[in-house]
């Protein structure tokens, strides 16, 4: 089974990011847009593995606290268009952390350099991103989550297997 650990969204984070696809789309920016439901930060990719509940006890072991982030800006990879995070040194810190111990428990990961972002338009149809305003969204991260990720008729289907909150 295909997994990743992620950040999930607040409701009024999701709802800011939506705003900005709302733009977009609005402008005739056309292509694979993430859906509301879809939308989270990936602390690391795994990909094709067997076994979740190796990982969720791997996870088990990650402590961290409470991680302000924020909104911070659009960029791209190519026709991959994302929105940007900032108050990354703590998210970096927790990324690192998850990291050591799948690689302790021999948990394959994709080993690229952790680059905090959310795909909001994959495939997009425009070379450039048109200026928008980018609404103001903040939230405390309190929580990873190790999700499954299945391909459905109408794109990817994210499921959540197990949640580590932060300690308070």
């Amino acid at each position: 089974m295909r997994l990743f650990i992620a950040i999930p969204l607040s409701q009024s984070f999701r709802d800011s990011l939506i705003t900005v696809q709302n733009e977009w789309f609005n402008r005739g920016i056309r292509g694979n847009y993430s859906s509301e439901e879809n939308l989270h930060i990936t602390l690391a990719f795994i990909g094709e593995f067997p076994d979740p509940d190796l990982v969720l006890d791997a996870l088990s072991s990650v402590s961290f606290s409470p991680v302000p982030i924020e909104l911070s800006g659009i960029g791209s990879f190519g026709d991959l268009w994302w929105a940007g995070i900032s108050g990354p040194p703590d998210l970096e810190a927790v990324s690192r952390r998850i990291r050591r111990v799948l690689s302790e428990n021999g948990i394959p990961f994709d080993r690229k350099r952790f680059n905090p972002h959310i795909t909001l338009l994959r495939k997009a149809s425009a070379a450039r991103i048109p200026a928008v305003e980018i609404p103001q969204a903040s939230m405390e991260v309190e929580s990873i989550v190790l999700f499954r990720s299945d391909r459905g008729k109408s794109g990817m289907i994210y499921t959540e297997l197990g949640r580590v909150v932060c300690e308070t």
